[in-house]
């Protein structure tokens, strides 16, 4: 029998390269419809728990801030229904909300790429004090004074941007030290003293820039509406944009795909510093003086607009949708406990107890995002590996199996 079973091995045709393989991976590997269908099965229904149990988490990262905006108005309605919800009240949130508005979406485009600009309640003082004095002091038309008050702010956005990407200073001790230059000049503008106008007044042009109304609606509600649509297209469909997310995501990846990250870097802080100079024109037409230290008071619902908004609409990043919503949440959450006749201690309290849970919920939706990011990646893989005809690690067959097919 032995030498028969010789024989006829000798006479049979020898096995191209192809059928030996399939031959020894055939011996050493489950039968078809067995592993490989339960790998595969096992795969889907991994990829579609996961995506089964995404939407839930990912509707209340995405709509939760609206929802709670809609909840809290609802909330002070019926607590104050004689004065709430009337078009008075609304007008006057769209105008006393509409400057912290502006100056969080100006502080949202340096965060988009990982930093911060701390300067920005500086350089809105600065920008304000700065109009009042060309507009009353100096006597130049008021159109010129606030391109120049514009340009000016976008100008100290540039010397915050090389400060962080070429003198490679944090962005924090950076901006921070260019604020405090600023509020000196600020002080030596004024003298320490208030800006204020001539018995004629301020131009009345100037000062509706902010008093006048559209469509029943104050007129600087219209420039946070504008401002966010114009960082959308910026941020979200333009190049520009989605070079900024890069650097903010990984700098370094940005650097290794050939993202100019330094000069992208000043461009984030020239944005800021630019919306920064337009509120501050908007603030010398609101308060029609100029006072040294007002910038201050809106520096921390800058930060906590900005970034209690990466946590809307699109959470775990910065965008302008969020920013407007969460500015939005703290606009009637401050008019409602106002309303409700609470201390003078309040907004305080209100402005940094929101802007810890903001930091807090930033940081938590930025973790998940990365899992959530990590694990449909190794779903994906897994579930693509046995597609390919290449075995996987739970489908690769035994040393000991593979002797014995090659014996």
């Amino acid at each position: 029998m032995a030498t028969e079973t010789r024989a006829s091995r000798r006479d049979e045709p020898p096995l191209s390269g192809d059928a030996g393989n399939r031959g020894r991976n055939t011996a050493g590997s489950p039968p078809p419809g067995t592993g490989t269908g339960r790998n595969r099965r096992g795969a889907r229904g991994r990829v579609g728990g996961a995506r089964g149990g995404r939407p839930s988490g990912h509707l209340i990262g995405t709509y939760g801030l609206p929802v709670l905006a809609v909840l809290l108005f609802l909330v002070f309605s019926f607590t104050l229904p004689d004065t709430f919800p009337t078009l008075d009240n609304a007008s006057s949130i769209l105008s006393n909300q509409s400057i912290p508005a502006i100056l969080a979406l100006g502080a949202m485009i340096p965060i988009v790429t990982g930093k911060f600009d701390l300067s920005v309640g500086y350089g809105l003082g600065l920008s304000h004090v700065l109009a009042m004095q060309l507009i009353v002091n100096n006597g130049w038309p008021w159109p010129v004074a606030c391109v120049l008050v514009i340009i000016g702010g976008g100008l100290v956005g540039v010397v915050n941007g090389l400060l962080v990407e070429f003198a490679r200073i944090d962005s924090f001790i950076a901006t921070l030290g260019t604020g405090s230059v600023l509020y000196a000049f600020t002080g030596w503008i004024t003298d320490g003293a208030r800006i204020v106008p001539g018995p004629h007044g301020l131009p009345p042009a100037f000062t509706d820039l902010y008093d006048s109304k559209f469509l029943g609606l104050p007129v600087p509600a219209f420039y946070v509406l504008a401002l966010a649509v114009l960082l959308w297209l910026l941020l979200e469909r333009l190049p520009l944009g989605r070079y900024l997310y890069v650097i903010g995501s990984n700098a370094r990846a940005a650097d290794l795909v050939g993202i100019p990250t330094r000069r992208y870097g000043i461009y984030a802080f020239a944005g800021s510093g630019l919306v920064v100079g337009f509120a501050g024109v908007l603030l010398a037409a609101q308060q029609q003086i100029g006072n040294p230290s007002v910038g201050m008071d809106y520096l921390l619902p800058a930060f906590v607009g900005a970034l209690l908004g990466s946590t809307a609409v699109k959470p775990g990043r910065a965008n302008a949708a969020g920013t407007v919503v969460a500015v939005a949440v703290l606009a009637i959450g401050l008019a409602g406990i106002q309303q409700l006749g609470a201390e003078f201690w309040a907004t305080s309290l209100f402005n940094g107890g929101t802007l810890l849970l903001a930091v807090g919920l930033a940081g938590y939706s930025a973790r998940r995002r990365l899992r959530a990011g990590a694990t449909a990646t190794r779903q994906s893989l897994a579930g693509a590996q046995p597609e390919t005809g290449a075995p996987s690690v739970a489908e690769a067959p035994s040393p000991a199996a593979a002797e014995d097919s090659g014996a």
